[in-house]
């Protein structure tokens, strides 16, 4: 049917009840009458019931932007009518606003190269396209599943592109700026205490002072090493494998249109997306997801310090360090009445180990490449974008429950500060390391300030002490060091 269909304005749904027969290559099969899928995607639903983990929703936003792009390549030169492109594009654009999420509902435990999920969104465009032109849903007329919605495409070449797609999306529009707020709000943090004597400490022991705000800007200089990386990890997911179709060779896509379909998908989205330079790479590897899921384990570690940190300085409040206050969120406990817990530093800790182990399955996962396809993609998305997810999502609460309001313990700060005895390294120059150690031990087993340890030794008098131990002038100059 090629001359062009009423096409209708019809509300998404279905209000049928009951089922209705669809047919696959396999045969007939009942399908819920009110829902847009077909006969594969039910046929998924019964041979890959496992677990609770469905393929993510952004991934089939992110998949119907490539099956648009494919149906306006395929209208623009002449292999599909106009107004099926139109079609196809309309409903692709419901898809990508979420009017359709309740249609997509198989499990990421599905074949390796994603056919299922492919084929369920063949088969919602489809028929959410035949309902707009008057058909009967689930005749395959006049808008198919497979010569419509997939023309010129393979699973195996549209769902990594797919996968590419919402990778970078994701990355861009949800984790970076989260990360970029908390990254500003702890340097803001910094920039607010960086004369703040306290006291340094390394191995968990007492070290030399430095100040809060040039530990707080270590924090901020690591969460923006983190993001130029993951910056760097991204860009091999502008280049797209669509073109290369069930192998590589491009059997059953017309010349040229691996370039124009990543064309047509970088004009939908507004990224620079290419097609990939050698599509036999991009069938049989997984290499750009690898490097994106590295950088999101790479953003992963300096949060999990930083968490740990906090909540180690935040521990007390009477008998831990004590040196931060953070915000009072929640009851901490069930039992100790009074009680309040770093819950945001501890919820951070659990998400950044989560990533860790995402991390590793998208690394075994990828490995498993054999021959011309790899066939682990579905568990490679799923673990990217969780990660994604919960690393934006943390972040976010991270800075609006935990860093914006955290406080300053200023009396205990300079309790521990006095109190150092490591101090005196800045008595070493003066009198060498051996006497400053002598000092040093002497304060600590007859339990004096180092003050009155040093004028005990009979190394320096008290006025040489004040004037060498300043904590002030031992704290460098801003945060390059020496």
């Amino acid at each position: 049917m090629n001359s062009s269909p009423k096409i209708t304005d019809c509300p998404v749904g279905l209000t049928a009840t009951g089922f209705r027969m669809e047919r696959d290559s396999m045969g007939e099969i009942k399908v819920p009458a009110d829902k847009y899928w077909g006969a594969q995607t039910q046929r998924s639903l019964v041979h890959f019931s496992i677990g609770e983990d469905h393929m993510p929703l952004p991934l089939c936003h992110a998949y119907a932007v490539v099956k648009k792009a494919a149906a306006l390549v395929n209208a623009a030169d002449g292999r599909m009518p106009q107004w099926k492109a139109d079609l196809i594009a309309r409903v692709a654009d419901e898809i990508c606003a979420g009017k359709l999420d309740a249609h997509f509902p198989l499990y990421v435990w599905q074949t390796g190269s994603g056919t299922q999920t492919n084929m369920n969104l063949n088969e919602v465009i489809a028929n959410r396209a035949i309902q707009l032109a008057g058909g009967e849903v689930g005749s395959k007329t006049p808008v198919h599943p497979n010569d419509d919605v997939n023309m010129g495409q393979s699973s195996n070449d549209s769902f990594p592109t797919a996968m590419h797609v919402v990778t970078l999306l994701e990355i861009e529009d949800r984790l970076i700026p989260a990360v970029e707020a908390l990254s500003d709000s702890i340097q803001s943090k910094a920039d607010q205490w960086m004369n703040v004597v306290k006291i340094g400490r390394t191995h968990l022991q007492d070290a030399v002072p430095l100040t809060v705000g040039q530990e707080w800007s270590g924090w901020a200089c690591m969460l923006e090493d983190a993001l130029g990386n993951l910056r760097t990890a991204r860009e091999g997911l502008f280049q797209l494998a669509a073109g290369g179709t069930a192998v590589g060779t491009g059997l059953n896509a017309p010349a040229g249109f691996s370039k124009a379909i990543a064309s047509k998908i970088a004009e939908l989205t507004g990224r620079p997306f290419v097609t990939a330079p050698n599509k036999f790479a991009a069938l049989g590897g997984l290499d750009a997801m690898v490097r994106a899921s590295a950088g999101l384990r790479g953003l992963a570690v300096p949060l999990l310090k930083i968490a740990n940190d906090m909540r180690l300085l935040a521990s007390g409040p009477r008998c831990g360090l004590g040196e931060l206050h953070l915000p009072e969120n929640e009851p901490g406990s069930s039992i100790m009445p009074g009680k309040v817990n770093p819950t945001q530093c501890e919820a951070m800790v659990m998400i950044a180990s989560q990533v860790l182990g995402n991390d590793a399955t998208v690394g075994f996962a990828a490995s498993q490449g054999q021959l011309d396809l790899n066939v682990m993609r579905p568990v490679i998305l799923a673990n990217c974008l969780h990660s994604i997810r919960i690393l934006a999502d943390g972040c976010r609460n991270f800075r609006v429950f935990s860093v914006e309001g955290t406080e300053l313990n200023e009396p205990r700060l300079a309790q521990y500060v006095n109190g150092s005895v490591m101090l005196v390294t800045a008595l070493s120059p003066a009198i060498g390391y051996d006497k400053a150690a002598d000092i040093a031990h002497r304060a600590m087993e007859q339990n004096l300030s180092l003050r009155e340890a040093a004028v005990q030794s009979g190394y320096l008098d008290g006025e040489a002490f004040d004037r060498l131990v300043n904590p002030l002038d031992m704290v460098g100059n801003g945060v390059a060091g020496a």
